[in-house]
């Protein structure tokens, strides 16, 4: 895994990236290539060159053959984390400002049995803004799930348990998934950290 907390100047893009970016702002053109600054410090240190990250169709990122990962983004961090295919069967994670979710937000995010969750880990931790937490733990759902399944998921479709001392949380998927080690993919685990003014989760899914 690879990150930086702030955008890195001069960095160089590969080719198909810059094309990517033809008609992209500036600050989305530094965030862009930091973070794919990030993907190929990651793929060093697992003993791979440099390779263009470019994106699919649902924006997700392309990996060189052998290889499985993710990337975040938000203000003030920029992170990728890849694996070799077949230590583990995908991953994601994902990174937030340590701060509420803006008014509404929530009820668009949230199933009914995560209310009763979320007040009893701000009961157990009231310094730890729970919803912008449950956002990104989904966040990082879905970014484990797609590159398995090849389709949607849903905020609406998986349910997050917090272990709101443990820094861990458990997920249930409550839609038909893709077969990961002779059953379907129902189940996920996690790990979230507050520091810094920063919300970061990330799930590992077992290789079969």
């Amino acid at each position: 895994m690879s990150e930086a907390f702030e955008d890195l100047p001069d960095v160089a893009l590969l080719t198909g990236e810059a094309e990517a970016l033809a008609r992209a702002v500036k600050k989305r053109r530094r965030e862009y290539a930091t973070v794919r600054h990030c993907a190929r410090r990651a793929l060093a240190e697992l003993g791979l060159p440099p390779a263009a990250i470019l994106s699919g169709a649902n924006r997700e990122p392309i990996w060189p053959e052998g290889v499985l990962g993710s990337l975040t983004h938000c203000d003030g961090y920029r992170a990728a984390a890849l694996a070799h295919v077949g230590t583990i069967a995908s991953l994601g994670i994902d990174a937030e400002p340590h701060e509420p979710l803006p008014p509404g937000v929530l009820d668009t995010i949230a199933r009914p049995e995560e209310y009763p969750l979320l007040d009893r880990c701000a009961s157990e931790q009231p310094g730890i803004h729970w919803d912008r937490l449950l956002f990104s733990a989904k966040e990082s759902v879905y970014k484990a799930w797609f590159p398995l399944a090849r389709r949607w998921l849903g905020f609406e479709d998986a349910t997050v348990h917090f272990d709101s001392r443990g820094g861990t949380f458990a997920v249930e998927i409550h839609e038909s998934g893709p077969v990961c080690g002779e059953r379907p993919l129902s189940e996920m685990n996690g790990r979230w950290l507050v520091r810094d003014g920063l919300i970061r989760t990330a799930i590992t899914v077992p290789a079969a």
